[in-house]
């Protein structure tokens, strides 16, 4: 197989993300209906806003209804530059009007309970129903407070997660800002498969840089589940340069691994003993968002089995699953994977509604991490099918070079600017807003 570069690779995904219209790049009819078909799209992340967007634009006369709980959407990438003090919630937050308005999407402000797939119906909390003859769930994730003693609900306002960006990121942010020098932070990492596996990495580096401009004797311990994390040698390196020894690393056999949050007294417990926390962020395990597990797509992983040529779920036919809480052989769960196969997943659907074979497809990832305001990294990758599983393109994206001269460092930080306003413009078509939550909440 040919080679691509990791500039080719670059232009490929400005051009995967970028078109207004799939028909410059696959050749697609705009389809004709003998009735007016309907697609159910549930969630409003990366994954279904951009799913929602496609099908209008590839079918008009598509009826598209997308459920959304949120009134406004907070993005997680970027999120960490808050909690770092470089951008404020404001910048980071989207509503849903331009769907309605541009694209002619019905937009429900409401939870959706369930989907019953053999009648083919969405069931909405407050008991209300309808109908669909396709179905898009691009439920995320939601934390498993199951999985660790001591962690729950009662004790996230004390002990943040911040995985979900919004009021929790301003959290953090709060008790960043109140802890005195000389404190101890503690980040604790979950094992794989979570969302967006740089996050943690960022979030120290983001910190690491308040703290050597505010409060330059404080310290963070990174207590880690596993053996081993992404962009380790990129994460490690910059650290030593930037930060010198403030943030410290241990892995699951160094100690990292958490048997116990103890929140009243603000530590946790591990293998090789207790480490007190002036503030602590424990990120915990998770899963597939709550609507997969009422709507059996789940096996017993906690994540949704799929069809990768189509997303269609394995459990239950017509109904598709995007995402962080699909299983996407080794794409990993980020905002990018999501917009790229909501737009495969959006042909896949106009296809099995026209009774046609679906059209195979590219899909791509990029990421972003930063390590100052000034200093970033990536990792990008190109994936195709082989047979009908999602496989990596030989060759393809790759990851920033280890000992690059720091202008390089700056320049993608530039570049990661660039990223984020195609990932919120493109892949998920909203307005920016103004949300209501206080920036100091």
């Amino acid at each position: 197989m040919k080679k691509i570069t990791r500039r080719k690779f670059n232009k490929l995904l400005g051009y995967l993300s970028a078109f207004s219209t799939l028909e410059t790049v696959t050749g697609y009819p705009t389809p004709l209906f003998a009735a007016k078909l309907r697609v159910a799209v549930i969630g409003g992340g990366f994954g279904g806003a951009t799913a929602a967007k496609y099908l209008r634009m590839l079918a008009p006369n598509l009826q598209v209804t997308l459920v959304e709980p949120q009134r406004f959407y907070y993005t997680c990438p970027f999120s960490n530059l808050v909690i770092g003090g470089h951008k404020d919630l404001s910048e980071l937050t989207y509503g849903y009007d331009n769907l309605h308005k541009k694209y002619g999407i019905n937009v429900i402000e409401a939870t959706a309970a369930s989907l019953n797939a053999p009648k083919k119906k969405v069931i909405l909390k407050d008991g209300k129903s309808f109908s669909y003859d396709r179905a898009i769930v691009s439920p995320g994730v939601d934390m498993r407070f199951d999985k660790m003693e001591g962690y729950n609900l009662n004790i996230v306002n004390k002990i943040p997660h911040a995985w979900k960006a919004g009021r929790s990121t301003l959290l953090l942010k709060k008790q960043l800002s109140a802890m005195p020098d000389g404190g101890t932070v503690l980040i604790c990492p979950p094992d794989h498969p979570y969302r967006c596996p740089p996050g943690p990495y960022e979030r120290a580096s983001l910190i690491a840089h308040y703290l050597k401009q505010h409060k330059p004797s404080s310290k963070i311990l990174i207590l880690d589940a596993k053996e081993q994390f992404a962009k380790q040698a990129l994460f490690t390196s910059g650290w030593e340069q930037l930060y010198g020894h403030m943030i410290e690393w241990f892995p699951r056999s160094a100690g990292g691994k958490i048997l116990r949050v103890d929140a009243k007294g603000m530590n946790v417990e591990t293998e090789f003993g207790s480490e007190k926390g002036d503030v602590i962020n424990f990120i915990p395990d998770q899963w597939a968002g709550r609507i997969a597990h009422e709507s059996g797509l789940v096996d017993e992983s906690g994540w949704c089995p799929v069809d990768q040529r189509t997303f269609e779920s394995k459990i239950h036919p017509g109904i598709h699953v995007i995402g962080d809480a699909a299983i996407a052989g080794p794409m990993p769960k980020s905002g990018l994977s999501a917009s790229s196969q909501a737009k495969s997943t959006a042909t896949a659907v106009i296809d099995m509604l026209n009774n046609k074979k679906p059209e195979t497809t590219t899909l791509a990832n990029t990421c972003y991490s930063f390590l100052s305001p000034e200093y970033a990294i990536s990792v990008a990758a190109v994936y195709n099918l082989s047979g009908n599983k999602i496989v990596k393109v030989e060759g393809s994206g790759g990851v920033s070079p280890l000992n690059a001269k720091l202008s390089l460092r700056r320049k993608e930080a530039k570049y990661a600017q660039g990223w984020y306003c195609l990932l919120y413009t493109s892949p998920s078509p909203r307005d920016l807003s103004t949300s209501r939550m206080p920036s100091s909440a």
